[in-house]
Protein backbone atom coordinates (compact mmCIF):
# COMPACT_ATOMS: atom_id res chain seq x y z
CA UNK A 1 0.00 0.00 0.00
CA UNK A 2 3.01 2.24 0.38
CA UNK A 3 3.49 2.43 -3.44
CA UNK A 4 0.10 4.11 -3.77
CA UNK A 5 1.56 7.16 -2.01
CA UNK A 6 4.04 7.67 -4.82
CA UNK A 7 2.13 7.31 -8.11
CA UNK A 8 4.93 8.80 -10.21
CA UNK A 9 7.42 6.26 -8.88
CA UNK A 10 4.95 3.46 -9.51
CA UNK A 11 4.34 4.68 -13.09
CA UNK A 12 8.10 4.78 -13.84
CA UNK A 13 8.53 1.26 -12.45
CA UNK A 14 5.71 -0.04 -14.67
CA UNK A 15 7.17 1.73 -17.72
CA UNK A 16 10.59 0.19 -17.18
CA UNK A 17 9.09 -3.24 -16.61
CA UNK A 18 7.21 -2.96 -19.91
CA UNK A 19 10.44 -2.24 -21.81
CA UNK A 20 12.37 -5.17 -20.34
CA UNK A 21 11.83 -7.40 -23.38
CA UNK A 22 12.54 -4.74 -26.01
CA UNK A 23 15.38 -5.48 -28.41
CA UNK A 24 17.01 -2.60 -30.26
CA UNK A 25 17.94 -3.34 -33.87
CA UNK A 26 17.56 -6.52 -35.93
CA UNK A 27 16.36 -9.62 -34.11
CA UNK A 28 18.09 -12.12 -36.39
CA UNK A 29 21.51 -11.69 -34.74
CA UNK A 30 23.10 -9.65 -37.54
CA UNK A 31 24.09 -6.00 -37.57
CA UNK A 32 21.73 -3.65 -39.38
CA UNK A 33 22.82 -3.02 -42.96
CA UNK A 34 25.60 -5.60 -42.79
CA UNK A 35 24.30 -7.58 -45.77
CA UNK A 36 22.64 -6.53 -49.00
CA UNK A 37 19.48 -7.93 -50.54
CA UNK A 38 18.67 -8.18 -54.22
CA UNK A 39 15.00 -8.32 -55.25
CA UNK A 40 14.51 -10.20 -58.50
CA UNK A 41 11.32 -9.12 -60.31
CA UNK A 42 8.44 -11.38 -59.31
CA UNK A 43 6.87 -13.56 -61.96
CA UNK A 44 3.12 -12.90 -62.24
CA UNK A 45 1.12 -16.05 -63.05
CA UNK A 46 -2.24 -14.31 -62.58
CA UNK A 47 -4.41 -12.43 -65.04
CA UNK A 48 -4.06 -9.21 -63.01
CA UNK A 49 -1.86 -6.84 -65.05
CA UNK A 50 1.24 -5.21 -63.50
CA UNK A 51 0.86 -7.11 -60.22
CA UNK A 52 4.41 -8.47 -60.38
CA UNK A 53 5.81 -4.97 -60.87
CA UNK A 54 3.81 -3.60 -57.93
CA UNK A 55 4.96 -6.43 -55.63
CA UNK A 56 8.61 -6.05 -56.66
CA UNK A 57 8.55 -2.29 -56.08
CA UNK A 58 6.79 -2.66 -52.72
CA UNK A 59 9.39 -5.23 -51.61
CA UNK A 60 12.23 -2.88 -52.50
CA UNK A 61 10.61 -0.04 -50.59
CA UNK A 62 9.87 -2.25 -47.58
CA UNK A 63 13.45 -3.52 -47.34
CA UNK A 64 14.71 0.06 -47.49
CA UNK A 65 12.32 1.10 -44.74
CA UNK A 66 13.11 -1.94 -42.55
CA UNK A 67 16.87 -1.33 -42.52
CA UNK A 68 17.93 -4.86 -41.54
CA UNK A 69 19.41 -5.36 -45.00
CA UNK A 70 20.63 -2.75 -47.48
CA UNK A 71 19.05 -2.83 -50.92
CA UNK A 72 21.65 -3.91 -53.48
CA UNK A 73 22.25 -1.84 -56.60
CA UNK A 74 23.58 -4.85 -58.45
CA UNK A 75 24.22 -8.26 -57.03
CA UNK A 76 23.27 -8.71 -53.38
CA UNK A 77 24.32 -11.10 -50.64
CA UNK A 78 20.77 -12.44 -50.43
CA UNK A 79 18.65 -12.94 -53.55
CA UNK A 80 14.87 -12.79 -53.08
CA UNK A 81 12.68 -14.10 -55.88
CA UNK A 82 9.14 -15.29 -56.23
CA UNK A 83 6.17 -16.21 -58.30
CA UNK A 84 2.67 -14.85 -57.74
CA UNK A 85 0.35 -17.82 -58.12
CA UNK A 86 -3.15 -16.60 -57.29
CA UNK A 87 -5.17 -13.42 -57.16
CA UNK A 88 -8.50 -13.97 -55.43
CA UNK A 89 -11.42 -11.63 -54.97
CA UNK A 90 -13.79 -12.55 -52.12
CA UNK A 91 -17.12 -10.73 -51.69
CA UNK A 92 -17.42 -9.32 -48.17
CA UNK A 93 -20.60 -7.24 -48.31
CA UNK A 94 -23.34 -7.06 -50.88
CA UNK A 95 -25.75 -4.48 -52.23
CA UNK A 96 -29.12 -4.21 -50.49
CA UNK A 97 -31.06 -4.47 -53.72
CA UNK A 98 -29.03 -7.33 -55.26
CA UNK A 99 -27.49 -10.08 -53.14
CA UNK A 100 -25.26 -11.18 -56.02
CA UNK A 101 -23.55 -7.80 -56.44
CA UNK A 102 -20.68 -7.28 -54.00
CA UNK A 103 -19.93 -3.76 -52.85
CA UNK A 104 -16.81 -4.67 -50.86
CA UNK A 105 -14.19 -7.28 -51.65
CA UNK A 106 -11.24 -8.77 -49.87
CA UNK A 107 -8.46 -9.20 -52.43
CA UNK A 108 -5.80 -11.81 -51.63
CA UNK A 109 -2.59 -12.76 -53.43
CA UNK A 110 -0.60 -15.91 -52.79
CA UNK A 111 2.97 -16.42 -53.92
CA UNK A 112 5.96 -18.68 -53.66
CA UNK A 113 8.93 -16.79 -52.19
CA UNK A 114 12.54 -17.91 -51.98
CA UNK A 115 15.59 -16.21 -50.49
CA UNK A 116 19.02 -17.64 -51.22
CA UNK A 117 22.46 -16.72 -49.93
CA UNK A 118 24.41 -15.87 -53.08
CA UNK A 119 27.85 -16.94 -51.79
CA UNK A 120 26.92 -20.33 -50.34
CA UNK A 121 23.80 -21.10 -52.36
CA UNK A 122 22.02 -21.95 -49.10
CA UNK A 123 18.26 -21.58 -49.23
CA UNK A 124 17.33 -19.17 -46.44
CA UNK A 125 13.61 -19.02 -47.13
CA UNK A 126 11.38 -21.29 -49.19
CA UNK A 127 7.73 -20.53 -48.53
CA UNK A 128 5.11 -22.04 -50.81
CA UNK A 129 2.27 -19.85 -49.59
CA UNK A 130 2.97 -16.27 -48.63
CA UNK A 131 -0.13 -14.06 -48.68
CA UNK A 132 -1.06 -10.44 -48.71
CA UNK A 133 -4.51 -8.89 -48.67
CA UNK A 134 -6.45 -5.66 -48.72
CA UNK A 135 -10.05 -4.56 -48.92
CA UNK A 136 -11.59 -2.95 -51.99
CA UNK A 137 -14.73 -0.84 -51.98
CA UNK A 138 -16.38 -0.98 -55.38
CA UNK A 139 -18.02 2.19 -56.55
CA UNK A 140 -19.09 2.35 -60.15
CA UNK A 141 -16.00 0.65 -61.59
CA UNK A 142 -14.43 -2.55 -60.20
CA UNK A 143 -11.34 -2.33 -62.43
CA UNK A 144 -10.47 1.17 -61.22
CA UNK A 145 -11.09 0.22 -57.60
CA UNK A 146 -8.76 -2.78 -57.90
CA UNK A 147 -6.11 -0.68 -59.64
CA UNK A 148 -6.22 1.85 -56.81
CA UNK A 149 -5.99 -0.90 -54.18
CA UNK A 150 -3.04 -2.68 -55.85
CA UNK A 151 -0.31 -0.66 -54.02
CA UNK A 152 -1.95 -1.48 -50.67
CA UNK A 153 -2.14 -5.16 -51.59
CA UNK A 154 1.51 -5.20 -52.67
CA UNK A 155 2.55 -3.33 -49.51
CA UNK A 156 0.85 -5.85 -47.21
CA UNK A 157 2.50 -8.72 -49.08
CA UNK A 158 5.89 -6.97 -48.93
CA UNK A 159 5.58 -6.45 -45.17
CA UNK A 160 4.95 -10.17 -44.68
CA UNK A 161 7.92 -11.20 -46.83
CA UNK A 162 10.28 -8.64 -45.29
CA UNK A 163 9.32 -9.75 -41.79
CA UNK A 164 10.00 -13.40 -42.63
CA UNK A 165 13.43 -12.64 -44.05
CA UNK A 166 14.53 -9.95 -41.57
CA UNK A 167 13.47 -11.90 -38.50
CA UNK A 168 14.87 -15.17 -39.74
CA UNK A 169 11.54 -17.03 -39.86
CA UNK A 170 12.98 -19.77 -42.01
Amino acid sequence: MRFLKFPALWAVAMLLAGCAGYHLGPVNGESAGEKTVEIVPFNNQTLQPRLGDAVTQALREQFQADGTYRLANGTGDIVVSGEIKTYTRIGMSFANSDVLTASNYRVVIEAIVTARDRSTGKLLLDKRKVTGYTFVHVGSDLVSAERQAMPLLAEDFAKNVTEMIAEGAW
